[in-house]
């Protein structure tokens, strides 16, 4: 009987460390996952303020070669017409 006692403690007690590992791998994962959440949203931030610099800075001339190219008529005879007569 106490024999079986002892083998009862033994198992109680292999089953709390493992609870125990399962519960602090747990921890790791979730610290990784964390500081992977981190690195990616401070690569984010950087690559939006890297395209918001070039929006800004290649705004103005795109802007100015669509109204260039909006207010400068000049009529032509296009190269394929033919005149019938």
């Amino acid at each position: 009987m106490a024999s079986q006692s002892q083998g009862i403690q033994q198992l109680l007690q292999a089953e709390k460390r493992a609870a125990e590992k399962v519960a602090e791998a747990r921890k790791r994962k979730n610290r990784r996952l964390k500081q992977a959440k981190e690195e990616v949203d401070k690569e984010t931030v950087g690559k939006m303020g890297s395209i918001q610099t070039s929006y800004q800075r290649n705004r103005e001339g795109v802007l100015g070669n669509l109204l260039k190219m909006v207010c400068d008529i000049k009529p032509e005879i296009h190269a394929n017409y033919r005149f019938a007569g």
